[in-house]
């Protein structure tokens, strides 16, 4: 088997002292990837466990800790894609559950809707099975911190978890998620990119697939994960990486980041912000140095 799992837990500043912890979480999450995808040989399911792993982890801005709406509340986004067929499922504004992300993967398994927002996801969520978590259980001190300093009109510094996300290539198949809670202090009913095909996910056997995170409104006018896809006819994913990243600051003044992998299993990341932490977990070919491997930075 030949598969690779990045992921990304944010493009933003992490204060020094934290950049390394916030990148040992993206290597916990990259490794539960790449053991659902040895498990599985899907790079749906190995997506699915790298997020599920970074929602669940109060460092990253998605599910438990995520921002809060300029009213204290939770109003969660996500999406997946699955490279083979283009299915993606998505949710917005959805009110608190532990996973979003896995209520997106039942919007594109359901089949009828892309995606589903506000009391339309949470009523998806619950007829799909899925139990709303208590609000108390999901927010953080952090996050009623930083909403404080927001709202008192306080610099946050030294923040970063605009979204997290997963890609993963195995055997040639291709998969992406993205989850987040927003932005700091958001109108209630604000969606970003990141439930936004196109935008902040996507995937495409015949491309490649990529996860993107920073400003919102900014990636959802220049489609940035389609683009950076779009790049990579007759480039290595990095310079398809690198080109989408300085196109996105230069046309619409963007700050963020993004993963990419090609549709030959190349992964590659590119920034233009401070900090993105980051993974990749391989095993086999392409590039992995044994029966398994394991980078991570910011």
């Amino acid at each position: 088997m030949r598969a690779v799992v990045i992921v990304h837990g944010g493009a933003g500043d992490v204060a020094v002292e934290r950049r390394a912890a916030h990148a040992e979480g993206c290597g916990a999450a990259a490794r539960a990837g790449l053991e659902a995808a040895r498990a599985s040989g899907d790079p749906a399911a190995a997506v699915l466990a790298a997020v599920c792993a970074l929602e669940d982890d109060p460092r990253y801005n998605a599910g438990h800790g995520a921002c809060l709406t300029a009213e204290g509340a939770l109003e969660l986004d996500a999406s997946i894609m699955v490279g083979a067929d283009l299915s993606a499922g998505a949710v917005a504004a959805l009110p608190p559950h532990a996973n979003p992300i896995l209520v997106a993967d039942a919007v594109r398994r359901d089949g009828r809707h892309v995606l589903f927002v506000a009391d339309g996801a949470a009523r998806f969520a619950r007829e799909a099975g899925f139990a709303p978590a208590a609000p108390d259980a999901m927010i953080t001190e952090a996050s009623r911190a930083r909403l404080a300093d927001v709202l008192a009109g306080r610099e946050v510094r030294h923040w970063a978890g605009n979204t997290v996300g997963a890609v993963a290539w195995v055997d040639g198949r291709l998969a992406a998620a993205t989850s987040t809670g927003g932005t700091v202090g958001k109108l209630s009913g604000r969606v970003g990119d990141t439930p936004i095909v196109g935008a902040g996910t996507w995937a495409d056997d015949a491309l490649g697939a990529c996860s993107t995170t920073g400003v919102g409104e900014a990636i959802l006018r220049f489609n940035l994960a389609r683009d950076a896809c779009g790049r990579l006819p007759g480039a290595t994913a990095q310079a398809a990486a690198d080109r989408a990243i300085a196109a996105f600051g230069e046309r619409v003044g963007g700050q963020g980041g993004l993963i990419l992998v090609s549709r030959e299993g190349e992964p590659a990341f590119a920034r233009n912000t401070a900090t993105m932490s980051w993974a990749i977990a391989r095993v086999g070919d392409p590039g992995a140095r044994g029966d398994a491997d394991l980078a991570v930075g910011y």
